[in-house]
């Protein structure tokens, strides 16, 4: 397979420390998808529309919005291990509630298992990548998606690498299920829908050059393909991680191929799955091309106007691995991006900022606080409250983000405590909406 799965760099090499469970002080991380439900977030569309030249639903949701909610880079990234109980864990990470035995438990990690839960570094990674993928070709999709579960609660190494491994039981769910709607089907959104990007990964590296001539109709089965739903943007998300492999990580002309989708919407969708890969791709064992330590704007500054969105909305995470995850030098380097794009660049900070800290709170708003005015405070925490209300699936930890804005002695830095508390509110009660 691809390098992304055999040198192993999420996880382990990519910005945190495999054994003994100790993450970086800072960095990118995504939010929890919002389950495995594949109908719409919206409802009563009529088609796209345009919001500040983004493509956007009829509620002013963009894919923004969605890839706030597909939660891939949460474990790599955050500086805490996601400990939370099973039941909990699966509402947060996208999957389905489950209970899951005590025998059923004691049995998996007795069981072949074992011998990865005893190998340490990137030798545990491509251990447990061969597990979930041969238990997926045994057993299926969703025996796969239980071990792995269990797995998670024992294994620093899983909790590092779970969605690279739902990549690895998604690339073998092609073999049992080869057409796109059908892998869907069986499909888990466990591990921040690392599957349904497996299944587009493999999809398309299956189809080989014909892709180019397929290209908009490979999604066109998904439901809720005409209400945008999370299914389906995670198919066209999916694709352009998809590109990114079948185009040997040449991001410039993933993008082009992104272009050949039919939609605005669509559009975006793929180039933010293309400007993910690049982002991931980056590791001590891999170095992008398209990323450069000296210029860590870089590609954002150099991709076409129509592309610079999505790719802000995630190179923050690259910005912080290089400067050392100093969110107060990021906020600078946001503040001189390409004009128009410094909003989109504070609110990624803000998705960073909760998604480092696991949705923390106390250290989210003084993160956020790092910004030297209003406006980079304020946007930072709107990212903040979308990824607040994603993780946690509800609007209340939300609201005591925005009202935590409100005390004088915690917000020295926000001269407009007030206005900024009702901007975090408006915009925590319109995002809750699409849920």
């Amino acid at each position: 397979m691809k390098k992304f799965f055999v040198i192993s760099f999420l996880g382990c090499i990519l910005f945190s420390a495999c054994q003994g469970g100790n993450l970086p002080a800072d960095g990118s991380a995504f939010s929890a998808a919002n389950g495995q439900n594949s109908g719409s977030f919206f409802t009563n569309l009529n088609g796209s529309s345009m919001q500040n030249g983004v493509a956007s639903d009829a509620l002013g949701n963009t894919p923004e919005d969605q890839l706030t909610r597909t939660g891939m880079l949460r474990a790599i990234y955050s500086q805490e291990q996601l400990k939370s109980p099973q039941y909990l864990m699966d509402q947060e990470m996208g999957g389905t509630q489950q209970v899951i035995s005590d025998a059923y438990r004691q049995a998996v990690l007795a069981g072949p298992a074992k011998d990865c839960l005893d190998k340490v570094g990137s030798k545990a990674d491509d251990c447990f990548d061969a597990y979930v993928r041969e238990r997926t070709k045994e057993d299926g999709v969703q025996a796969a998606f239980t071990d792995l579960k269990v797995l998670y609660d024992v294994s620093p190494t899983v909790q590092s690498y779970c969605h690279p491994l739902a990549h690895a039981i998604g690339h073998a769910a092609v073999d049992k299920y080869p057409t796109v709607a059908e892998a869907f089907e069986h499909g888990n959104s466990f591990c921040w829908s690392g599957y349904y990007h497996g299944v587009m990964e493999q999809i398309m590296e299956n189809m080989g050059e014909s892709f180019v001539s397929k290209i908009d109709t490979i999604c066109a089965d998904i439901p809720g393909k005409a209400q945008y739903s999370f299914s389906y943007y995670n198919c066209v998300h999916g694709m352009g991680h998809g590109l990114m492999d079948v185009e040997g990580d040449d991001l410039f002309k993933s993008l082009k191929m992104c272009d050949k989708l039919t939609g605005a919407w669509e559009d975006q969708s793929c180039y933010s799955g293309v400007f993910m890969q690049n982002v991931i791709n980056d590791g001590l064992a891999f170095h992008s091309a398209n990323l450069k330590p000296d210029d860590t704007v870089y590609p954002c500054n150099a991709v076409d106007t129509p592309y610079k969105d999505q790719c802000y909305l995630m190179q923050t995470s690259y910005m912080l691995k290089i400067n050392g995850y100093d969110f107060k030098k990021t906020f600078d380097i946001c503040a001189n991006v390409d004009k128009g794009f410094s909003v989109t660049c504070y609110r990624s900070l803000g998705r960073d900022a909760s998604g480092s800290s696991v949705s923390d709170l106390q250290k989210t708003h003084d993160t956020c606080l790092l910004g030297n005015d209003y406006t980079q405070q304020s946007e930072c925490i709107v990212g903040a409250v979308k990824d607040f209300i994603s993780y946690y699936h509800g609007i209340d930890k939300a609201n005591l983000l925005c009202q935590s804005l409100n005390d004088p002695k915690q917000t020295q830095q926000a001269l407009e405590g007030p206005r900024m508390v009702q901007y975090c509110l408006n915009t925590a009660s319109n995002y809750y909406k699409s849920f």
